[in-house]
């Protein structure tokens, strides 16, 4: 993944030309991007429910290069055109996200609370499966998604704390 080869620079030049395109990054990501923990409906497997982490970039598409610039720079995600005149590029994955997220992490300014929790949140299902996932850190997913959600601006009602930990089946 080119953005975690660049780190590699990144860390070693002050001023190199990828602390200003992470910069650039994260100030798209600030104005025109979501940071998103959900917990999905299953429809295979044991378990009938996953965490999905997911950066997202909007722009309107008439000047959608912009986000393959960016899918560029960071060697990951899929972009896609909506029905409403918008493209996205999106970034999915617990590693992935992770990874982006810390090397942004330092430019983010209106999204850093986001970018906390999805980031220690990554970091634990990247290093436990979900069966192995104990309660303490199911609780604490559940309360970085509550983080997220909370700062993140919302079109339609999400689950509460008590309806999450229902449907993981941490309730008595």
């Amino acid at each position: 993944m080119k953005i975690l080869e660049d780190q590699k620079i990144q860390d070693n030049t002050v001023g190199s030309r990828s602390k200003i395109d992470y910069a650039y990054i994260a100030g798209f990501l600030d104005g025109d991007g979501s940071l998103m923990l959900q917990l999905k409906k299953r429809k295979d497997g044991v378990n009938k429910f996953r965490f999905m982490a997911t950066i997202c970039f909007y722009q309107d598409s008439r000047h959608e290069n912009d986000l393959y610039w960016i899918r560029k720079v960071i060697g990951i995600g899929y972009t896609s055109n909506r029905n409403d005149g918008m493209s996205e590029l999106r970034i999915n994955g617990y590693k992935s996200v992770g990874n982006i997220i810390d090397i942004l992490k330092p430019y983010i300014k209106f999204k850093r609370i986001q970018a906390k929790a999805l980031s220690e949140a990554c970091h634990i299902l990247s290093s436990t499966k979900f069966k192995m996932l104990n309660y303490t850190k199911l609780i604490k997913l559940v309360d970085l998604v509550l983080v997220i959600q909370n700062e993140n601006y919302v079109t339609k009602r999400k689950k509460t704390r008590s309806e999450l930990l229902q449907i993981l089946g941490l309730t008595p």
